[in-house]
């Protein structure tokens, strides 16, 4: 599986964050009103108190379809969103690589869409501050091949910003369907949460490891700090490094379905 993600130009970003200043300036609101107004444009966001869900398509090069995200609701720190897709192979894709990875960001991804403030982040590893991470979702019966999985970005310093490529990529898969797989190799296991999960380790520029729970859910409430813990107690990760930042969301390989988060947040201790 190749695994990648897009970094926007200084440009690009400068022309978002003035369209976004622009919109605030005429009194628009940021934040759509449910599956009637999905956003399907490629990067398009709906931003959701200190969060903001992104349509992330950065695989669809190698692929035929689409997806889009909508909002349901914020109350305090607690969101719900949705997303729905369909995907197929062209002709320089197969079903290894993945098309998309709708998703709600918390923190740095290529950046700082939200004020930095706000979200908590970035965190030492090595500070040991709880991060608990409640997510309900839903899937239909044949939801293609895919996987519903948190994304943690980690870097070296806690001042990176959209020029600043990661150092680590922590990902930890809560549901996997039609055969999906993680990047890399297996590494061993671990029982986290009452529960076990196989550990997979692969490189594309930067080290990313990955939690497969061995049993799918659609619930879970988690501490994020006993991931990366496991890690730094095999050597794989440095307690120096940061958690720029925390994502949720979906990567789709092919087949069509929706994600549709009930309830979804992040707190930091």
């Amino acid at each position: 599986m190749q695994h990648r993600r897009p970094r926007l130009s200084k440009k690009a970003k400068a022309l978002t964050a003035a369209a976004v200043a622009l919109a605030a300036a005429a009194g628009v609101t940021v934040a759509q009103a449910g599956e009637s107004s999905k956003k399907c444009t490629a990067f398009d966001t709906v931003t959701l108190g200190k969060y903001y869900v992104n349509n992330n398509l950065w695989g669809q090069d190698k692929g035929t379809g689409g997806q889009c995200v909508w909002d349901n609701s914020l109350a305090g720190d607690t969101i719900s969103w949705g997303t729905s897709y369909t995907w197929a192979n062209n002709g320089k894709g197969t079903d290894a690589d993945v098309k998309s990875y709708a998703s709600s960001v918390l923190g740095w991804h290529w950046g700082w869409k939200v004020d930095k403030a706000k979200t908590g982040l970035p965190i030492r590893v090595g500070d040991r501050r709880k991060v608990t991470a409640s997510w309900e979702f839903s899937l239909p019966a044949n939801p293609g091949t895919m996987n519903v999985a948190y994304d943690l970005w980690l870097h070296t310093k806690n001042t990176a910003d959209w020029q600043d490529q990661p150092t680590d990529e922590v990902m930890i898969w809560l549901n996997r369907q039609g055969g999906a797989g993680p990047l890399g190799t297996k590494y061993g296991s671990v029982s986290l949460n009452g529960t076990m999960w196989d550990i997979y380790q692969g490189d594309i520029g930067w080290k990313v490891y990955s939690f497969v729970r061995r049993a799918n859910t659609t619930k879970a409430t988690l501490d994020l700090d006993d991931f990366t813990q496991a890690l730094v107690r095999r050597k794989l990760l440095s307690n120096d490094k940061y958690v720029s930042g925390i994502e949720s969301g979906t990567e789709v390989f092919k087949g069509t379905g929706r994600l549709d988060t009930k309830s979804y947040a992040v707190t930091i201790g």
